[in-house]
């Protein structure tokens, strides 16, 4: 069972304006073993993602990496993987019906979202089942 967090939220610091947080640095996006070639396919050569190298450190751990404008979408080898259903990660499309007919010409399933007051969306699945929500650039 998972840790329960006892936030003060009446605390001073807590009601604070200021601003604590700059940025997304990176989202981490689970996979099970061997999953590099997948995710090299998908996430590089379908989405066109640009791999980054990892830190020497960090590469005897398996998955890799991809560069997403100023972020980074970490693949990351989770020995006991279950894929993420409802959790999820949000792309903004250059062109939406583009990447979806790109999607379906390699067998990759799309399902509608109820579209936003300003844009509309799609989810598909990464190879090993996590959802991926793409949603429309606003122009």
């Amino acid at each position: 069972m998972g840790r329960r967090l006892n936030l003060k939220l009446h605390s001073p610091e807590i009601l604070s304006d200021m601003k604590r947080v700059a940025h997304v640095d990176h989202i981490q996006i689970a996979a099970p073993e061997g999953c590099e070639p997948a995710a090299r396919e998908f996430y590089g050569s379908i989405l066109g993602l640009q791999e980054v190298e990892k830190p020497w450190a960090l590469r005897a751990r398996g998955g890799c990496w991809f560069q997403c404008d100023k972020q980074h979408v970490h693949i990351g080898v989770e020995p006991s993987f279950h894929p993420a259903k409802k959790a999820h990660p949000a792309f903004v499309a250059f062109s939406l019906d583009e990447l979806r007919q790109t999607l379906l010409a390699r067998g990759i399933s799309v399902v509608d979202g109820e579209d936003l007051p300003e844009r509309r969306r799609f989810f598909a699945n990464d190879p090993w089942g996590n959802r991926i929500e793409f949603v429309e650039m606003l122009r």
